[in-house]
């Protein structure tokens, strides 16, 4: 009895191990949606209301059905487009032009131009709009500040001093919004109504943190950080919760509650890593699906779809004047958005 025990235990963990390997193989890149162009990209963001992916390209905004990838508008005559910024309950969206230090905002139904903000900081790079206080916040890179706007309105109602450069942004739409400081590998949580600086907390082990999400139930909050690792911390007191291995130049980072993981995409290694939340307390890496190098940045649909971009490059030439950075060539035509799903 007892070996016959044994032997349906070791057939039940042999199937269990089975299934999860099964599980962890099946994601994968599903489409590849061919875009084109020559211009680079930042950002991309998802407005689940209208299921309309919002894709920046350095001067303009290309508006894909995120069903089937077809192109369905776009927004040109922009500079330096970082970020989107859906506002479904004022039915407006929000874009921060970087080398113009202006907000463009949009009629997210007819993608028509309404208002153009000056936002009085330098470099505005992420944009965030909160439902609670019903404001859109613009993080200005060069800067080191965020500019409040109301998104009502559209007037511009101060700045807020941060510590350092800011990088991405949340809200928990109950009164609080976060912020990763990326060169002084910090969390920032910002009064939206007040738009004050509430805390600041250090976080444990992670260098140059760019891309953060939040679990809201739990309050927790993931930063993806460029020493390949994800640092999960309480969003009430900023405690250090775990460090989650991932992959190399991360830039997003997106959480799906429904199934309970968070997601990294990493640019240099060419990989989305896949975390699964177990409790708010322990987390495991469930994949790493091979995507392409350059998909750095990403976006989330309800049903759990990850859309990324990527590209191909040329030969990286030396700094020049116009170059400083050595920035190799987009190639023309390269340009693509992936769809990765389980």
């Amino acid at each position: 009895m007892k070996r016959h025990l044994a032997v349906c235990l070791l057939g039940a963990i042999a199937l269990g191990a089975s299934a999860s390997t099964a599980i962890e193989n099946s994601w994968r890149v599903k489409q590849r949606w061919p875009i084109g162009g020559e211009r680079g990209w930042d950002y991309l963001s998802l407005d689940a209301a209208t299921g309309r992916l919002f894709v920046s390209r350095s001067d303009r905004v290309i508006v894909l059905d995120a069903r089937n990838g077809k192109q369905v508008g776009e927004m040109d005559g922009l500079s330096g487009v970082h970020g989107v910024a859906p506002a479904d309950d004022l039915h407006r969206g929000f874009i921060s032009n970087g080398h113009a230090n202006d907000v463009t905002v949009f009629d997210l139904g007819t993608l028509k131009v309404e208002q153009t903000i000056p936002v009085n900081g330098e470099g505005p790079d992420s944009i965030l709009y909160d439902p609670f206080s019903h404001r859109a916040f613009t993080f200005n890179g060069h800067s080191n500040d965020a500019s409040v706007i109301d998104a009502g309105t559209g007037k511009l109602l101060g700045r807020i001093a941060l510590p350092g450069r800011p990088e991405f942004a949340v809200s928990d739409g109950h009164g609080h919004v976060y912020d990763n400081i990326e060169d002084k590998n910090e969390l920032v949580e910002l009064d939206p109504e007040t738009m004050k600086i509430t805390a600041t907390w250090p976080l444990d082990n992670c260098e140059g943190p760019s891309g953060l999400a939040i679990d809201t139930a739990h309050r927790r909050l993931f930063s993806v950080c460029q020493n390949e690792t994800m640092a999960v911390v309480d969003a009430d007191t900023g405690k250090p919760v775990a460090n989650v291995p991932i992959g190399d130049g991360p830039d997003a980072a997106a959480f799906d509650p429904r199934r309970q993981l968070v997601f990294s995409s990493n640019g240099q290694s060419g990989t989305l890593t896949v975390v699964h939340e177990d409790d708010a307390d322990h987390y495991r890496v469930v994949s790493n699906v091979p995507t392409q190098k350059s998909a750095r940045t990403m976006a989330m649909d309800p049903g759990g779809n990850i859309y990324l971009a990527a590209a191909q490059f040329g030969k990286r030439p030396a700094p020049s004047a116009a170059n400083p950075r050595g920035r190799p060539p987009l190639l023309p035509g390269s340009f693509v958005i992936l769809v990765v799903g389980h």
